[in-house]
């Protein structure tokens, strides 16, 4: 699988770009304050993804999209302070949540699948007849 076939790392791109999107048409004070750590936050979530994904360790792939999923509640956190500064309506927000709770369920379910179930060792007894190399009955 690719990087750009994951529908999560499709969706917080597409969420990333619409933050940019509406910071664009900012004046320079909303760009400078807000704006840069909505897109920053918006931006990260994707790029998290991204850097998780051909990390050698599972562990380390499950850490990133730890990192993304914080990443998409401070997004959160920033729509919230715009809409009480009125820098985006109400409905805008709205289309935002849409977003913002898809991805967290996508991210959720992708963070879910990386453990590799499959790969965990099968049971078996060898380490019952393994010789104590400190008992006396050998």
């Amino acid at each position: 699988m690719k990087l750009d076939d994951l529908k999560v790392y499709q969706k917080a791109m597409e969420l990333g770009d619409i933050c940019w999107n509406l910071v664009s048409a900012w004046n320079y004070f909303e760009k400078d304050t807000i704006g840069k750590q909505l897109v920053r936050a918006s931006d990260s979530i994707a790029a998290n993804i991204s850097e998780g994904f051909r990390r050698f360790h599972f562990k380390e792939n499950i850490h990133f999209n730890y990192i993304a999923r914080g990443s998409l509640f401070e997004t959160k956190t920033w729509i919230d302070k715009a809409v009480n500064r009125n820098l985006i309506s109400h409905e805008q927000q709205g289309d935002l949540q849409i977003h913002i709770n898809d991805i967290a369920r996508m991210l959720n379910s992708y963070i879910s699948s990386i453990e590799p179930n499959q790969l965990k060792e099968p049971d078996s007894d060898y380490q019952n007849n393994v010789l104590d190399p400190f008992s006396n009955d050998q």
